[in-house]
């Protein structure tokens, strides 16, 4: 029940987050793309740019911050790569790697170029 109830959780924020970057002007590419080396929670493209999107919902946004560890993250930059393989510009593609932080009232704070490869 509990896995369930975070389950649709982190569907719901990642649906906040996604409606914040499309109302910028962001398209979606993917959403929960599943490479080999782990999962990216939003792919989003604006021009030729494409933006690896991580999703974390807390109570807050320091402790939705604190729960992506170093592990994870280079887990999103393997995914990223087998994501970017399948662009026309490959590996040269310029990308961006975001943390969207979603707190209990729902509201979405985006910290860009957040991760570093």
């Amino acid at each position: 029940m509990k896995q369930a109830r975070n389950h649709l959780a982190g569907l719901a924020a990642e649906d906040s987050v996604l409606r914040d970057y499309t109302a910028k002007g962001y398209r979606l590419l993917d959403r929960r793309y599943r490479g080999q080396g782990g999962e990216i929670d939003l792919v989003l493209g604006r021009g030729d740019d494409v933006i690896f999107v991580e999703v974390k919902k807390s109570k807050s946004f320091d402790a939705a911050r604190a729960r992506l560890g170093e592990r994870q993250i280079l887990r999103i930059f393997s995914a990223a790569a087998e994501f970017l393989g399948g662009q026309p510009k490959g590996q040269l593609t310029e990308t961006r790697f975001d943390l969207a932080l979603v707190n209990a009232r729902g509201e979405v704070a985006i910290m860009e170029n957040a991760l570093w490869p």
